[in-house]
């Protein structure tokens, strides 16, 4: 009798089996990611242990509270300079600022070019112009000031060159990004056609980018604006000038009011840049603050941008009528504008006073004022003094970047329009923003000073207050920026808002997010440096020293340090967007 055996039940299938069931095998994480990722948690501790060394405590500052309100009583009411002393002041430092940005934004155009990808000539020539942007973007503008104060007679001039090279770098930058991102076909049918460089750029390249030019120089020129009333501090003409010289006299009556000026005119100037790019871009795609919106409804935008096609599309009965252009309403109006920008800069010329016969003189003090200020050396302190001011500097610098981020990343989240739970909470987000981005933090840190005296934590909280309304700006247009078919998934299936935000706008936006940071601690500690100069902590305070006591020695030693300590968060920062794109 043969025995009969029974069929074995099949095996479940286990992890290494190929197969439906079979698991997906994990992908490798590479190396450079994860190096990456830890120096990411390498400089939160950083910042963490920055702000903890400073040590601001909420008590502290309720119990500051109080000598706000003595300080207050004790000024008054705000006084201003006469009507027609404020008006010239006011003139005069509109006109330095828009000269010394129209100065960058011309000098940034060869320059971006050059450092382009696709129109350098060669990766000698790239390389060359992008060490002089980021060498502009690390040298202060106060120092720039400094130098060219000594060279030229006093006024708007010193300034105006500070202004202008200071930001070469940042301009450039984005300049050459844009480039970058132009569509190749209109430049390569115009070399195919036989074309010139110069008709190449003219006709090929410079229409696909003047947009994003325009935005970048307005962007540009309200910074300069609130940046500005530093160079007062070192003898640049101007409401800075006014401003430092009340402070320092004690007349905080008189200080207070200039810097409530200045904060209107950086107020004005984003309602007026808003109203440009809504005249010359198409206000619609730009219209995401609540500045925008008003410009909208003043200039009574009611189509989109599709429905404006439509009603300027026109038959044309012959090739000759295709090539004229008619004399409609939209020529008509970017006719207005450019004539009314090239008066713009005539005014800004006549009021900033520029003495040209000082440009024929210059030149034989050129070496005498470079010995004065080669070879650096740090006179009566010693190396342990400065590299500890240098460090307070970074401190400060990491600690108010940490709490911009906080705030920011709430704030911001809230003003991108697929995250903000309503309109009203999206506009009233969009509105604070605007608001903070008019204070300059040197007025900040001015007026924590004046209420809680010198020292770190008062060009903390000005630095990370002023840091807001630069990274939640940028935080909500990159959210808004994202892929919209994760979030439409997920809200598909039931998604709560939140989870909607965890899941798929936070995620996209993470890299945009950690270049954004990045470029805050490249602006902080740059700013951190110049708050120093009104008391604000760090290595400021003996740049200033050193620039009153004409120990310019010590000047450019302190340069090279912060030079260094930016082109370290530079290449840091190229190397993390490299990673994490």
């Amino acid at each position: 009798m043969t025995a009969t055996v029974a069929p074995s039940p099949p095996r479940a299938s286990t992890p290494n089996q190929s197969g439906i069931g079979a698991r997906a095998p994990r992908q490798r994480r590479a190396p450079e990611r994860i190096a990456a990722a830890l120096t990411l948690l390498a400089l939160a501790g950083i910042a963490v242990a920055a702000l903890i060394e400073i040590d601001i405590s909420l008590p502290a500052m309720i119990e500051s509270w109080s000598n706000a309100e003595r300080f207050f009583t004790r000024v008054g009411g705000l006084s201003f300079p006469d009507w027609p002393e404020l008006l010239e002041l006011t003139g005069l430092t509109l006109g330095l600022v828009i000269c010394g940005t129209l100065f960058a934004a011309v000098v940034s155009v060869p320059i971006a070019y050059l450092a382009a990808a696709n129109t350098t000539p060669g990766h000698a020539w790239r390389g060359a112009a992008r060490f002089v942007g980021v060498l502009t973007r690390a040298l202060p503008d106060v120092v720039l000031a400094m130098v060219f104060v000594l060279m030229f007679s006093l006024g708007s001039l010193p300034g105006i060159l500070a202004i202008g090279i200071h930001s070469i770098g940042m301009i450039s930058k984005m300049f050459a990004d844009a480039i970058e991102q132009i569509d190749e076909g209109p430049r390569l049918a115009i070399r195919a056609a036989g074309g010139s460089k110069l008709q190449e750029f003219t006709s090929g390249v410079l229409p696909q980018v003047m947009p994003s030019w325009v935005a970048t120089v307005l962007h540009r020129n309200d910074i300069n604006l609130r940046g500005s009333v530093i160079l007062g501090y070192v003898g640049v003409a101007g409401l800075g000038l006014e401003m430092s010289s009340a402070f320092k006299s004690l007349d905080y009556s008189l200080g207070l009011g200039i810097a409530l000026v200045i904060f209107v005119l950086c107020v004005a100037m984003e309602i007026v840049s808003s109203l440009v790019r809504a005249a010359m871009l198409g206000g619609h795609h730009s219209s995401r603050n609540p500045i925008d919106k008003l410009v909208d409804r003043m200039r009574g935008a009611r189509g989109t941008a599709a429905n404006r096609q439509v009603v300027n599309a026109r038959r044309f009965k012959s090739p000759r009528d295709a090539i004229r252009r008619p004399w409609n309403a939209t020529r008509v109006r970017n006719l207005v504008w450019a004539w009314g920008a090239a008066l713009v800069v005539v005014a800004a010329v006549v009021f900033a006073e520029i003495n040209w016969l000082d440009f024929l003189t210059f030149w034989a003090r050129i070496p005498d004022i470079a010995v004065q200020f080669w070879p650096p050396s740090f006179g009566v302190y010693d190396l342990a003094t400065m590299l500890e001011a240098m460090r307070d500097t970074i401190a400060i610098a990491f600690a108010a970047t940490l709490l911009t981020f906080v705030v920011s990343l709430v704030i911001g989240s809230l003003a991108a329009r697929n995250v903000a739970p309503t309109r009203s909470v999206h506009g009233g987000m969009r509105l604070l923003l605007v608001g903070i981005r008019g204070i300059p933090e040197v007025i900040l840190a001015i007026v924590l000073i004046i209420i809680t005296g010198l020292g770190t934590q008062a060009g903390t909280i000005a630095l990370a207050i002023g840091g807001i309304g630069l990274l939640g700006k940028l935080i909500a247009d990159s959210f808004e920026e994202v892929r919209r078919g994760p979030e439409t998934a997920l809200r598909a299936t039931g998604a709560t808002r939140l989870q909607t935000y965890a899941s798929a706008t936070l995620p996209q936006g993470t890299p945009a997010l950690i270049g954004h940071t990045f470029y805050l601690l490249d602006t902080n500690i740059r700013a951190a440096t110049l708050l120093g100069i009104v008391g604000g902590g760090g290595v400021g305070y003996y740049l200033l020293n050193a620039g009153q006591g004409s120990n310019y020695p010590l000047v450019t030693a302190i340069v090279l340090m912060i030079l260094v300590t930016v082109l370290l968060v530079e290449g840091l920062a190229m190397w993390m967007r490299r990673v994490f794109r």
